[in-house]
């Protein structure tokens, strides 16, 4: 009525509320919640469990206390964690709402709301530095106490962080279909929440570089478009076995989604439905990684089991596709295969062969190392190591060491995923707890 005192926010949230709550009233979510108290209830009045000092104290064998004969102690085993049940994600659209709550969500209006405004005009310019300087801010970055936070609640698969150069805000995905939110710059609790839009392993995530109030992710059955303006986790394609994806131009209308069978699909987000435009056999067993060349737009890359090579989308089929280009060399599991970010002359790739003379042996515990360019110096980039103490490392294109991000103090595990802000001197580490590792330069006064 033109009257209205709440702000052009506030109206666009209480609209999102209301459709939100419609949404769950149909899901009869109420039900859920009644017979959940009520099971609650039975379980109140069970026997309680005798307390540990009513209970004798059990005898255990040296081999149970893990000691031998001679009273040495024997090294650690790591045993397989028990895996947990979780609830199916609908197929569909998705209200962004926190997984700790399901009414109105208020503990993450502050979160949304800065997402929202940092993502209104946004020109990301790229920063390219002589490599002494570069080295000069890399020194400058530390970790903090301030700046480590368990933002998921499993291992971290993916992370993308906003271009913003005002707001560190950070999105992790996990092991468990999590998407964990994160305002660096805010101090207080409310500063990091965790959303469930996917059924398993975030494996791929990128906010759209046209538009980031939208944050596009990846699991094996479907490409979710988190769009802020909306409070809705949209789902662009649904399929099978998806590992990865990257855009196929600046606008983010259409995709290239590699698949662990070793197909890859092409999605256009502009067509109607949640289907794929082709589906093309390119000869892999398995396909880990796509990378779109960051110029010639009609070029991807696949990676995956021995295999890198380089396709022209424009001449894609359903099978008996021919790459425009293989490299040649590996010997085993190629994890990652990225084109260097500004004219795509390079190519860094991560294989289980440790070419680089870099032990990329994870184990089945720890996301597999993906080594990253840096997007300000086009000849560095940056990977996981599993060197004690923990640790982060810059190469140059050479293989030459340039600089050791470590911290015994705050840093003692392996950080797997890492990515770097594309204007700041900011990286983040991401490890199999769900935590997240800042080093930034450090503020003074």
């Amino acid at each position: 009525d033109g009257q209205s005192p709440l702000s052009a926010y506030e109206r666009k949230r209480l609209k999102n509320i209301t459709e939100n709550a419609k949404f769950f009233a149909a899901l009869q979510l109420h039900e859920v919640c009644v017979e959940s108290e009520q099971h609650q209830s039975v379980l109140s009045n069970r026997a309680k469990p005798k307390k540990a000092e009513e209970e004798p104290v059990r005898r255990r064998s040296m081999r149970l206390q893990r000691v031998d004969p001679s009273g040495i102690a024997m090294p650690e085993v790591f045993t397989q964690p028990i895996a947990e049940e979780y609830p199916q994600v609908p197929a569909g659209p998705l209200p962004m709402l926190p997984e700790d709550q399901m009414g109105d969500s208020k503990l993450t209006e502050d979160l949304l709301a800065v997402w929202m405004s940092i993502s209104e005009v946004i020109v990301v310019t790229k920063v390219l530095m002589m490599l002494c300087r570069y080295q000069d801010s890399l020194n400058s970055m530390v970790l903090s106490e301030e700046n480590i936070r368990k933002v998921v609640k499993s291992r971290v698969c993916s992370m993308a962080i906003h271009p913003s150069e005002s707001i560190l805000l950070l999105a992790a995905g996990d092991k468990t279909g999590q998407i964990g939110l994160w305002n660096v710059d805010c101090r207080s609790e409310e500063a990091a929440h965790t959303f469930i839009p996917h059924n398993d392993s975030v494996s791929c995530m990128h906010f759209s570089p046209c538009n980031p109030a939208h944050l596009l992710s990846l699991s094996s059955e479907s490409l979710r478009c988190g769009d802020v303006t909306r409070a809705l986790f949209d789902e662009i394609y649904r399929g099978e076995e998806m590992s990865s994806f990257d855009f196929l131009e600046d606008g983010a209308a259409t995709a290239v989604v590699g698949q662990w069978n070793g197909a890859v699909v092409m999605v256009d987000r502009r067509t109607p439905g949640t289907s794929a435009e082709l589906s093309a056999d390119i000869g892999f067993k398995r396909t880990r990684t796509v990378h779109v060349h960051p110029v010639h737009k009609q070029y991807f890359m696949a990676a995956g089991s021995v295999d890198v090579a380089v396709y022209d989308v424009r001449y894609l089929k359903t099978s008996k596709n021919k790459p425009v280009s293989s490299l040649q060399g590996h010997t085993k599991s190629v994890a990652s295969a990225y084109f260097s970010p500004v004219t795509g002359h390079r190519v860094v790739t991560v294989c289980a062969d440790d070419k680089l003379r870099h032990n990329n042996n994870t184990g089945r515990w720890l996301t597999r190392f993906r080594a990253i360019w840096d997007p300000k110096q086009e000849k560095c980039f940056v990977v996981g190591s599993l060197v004690q103490p923990r640790r982060i490392e810059v190469f140059q294109d050479t293989g030459k060491l340039v600089h050791t991000f470590c911290n015994p103090d705050c840093l003692a595990s392996v950080c797997s995923i890492n990515v770097v802000h594309p204007s700041r001197n900011i990286l983040v580490g991401g490890n199999s707890s769900g935590r997240l590792h800042v080093f930034r330069e450090e503020t003074t006064g």
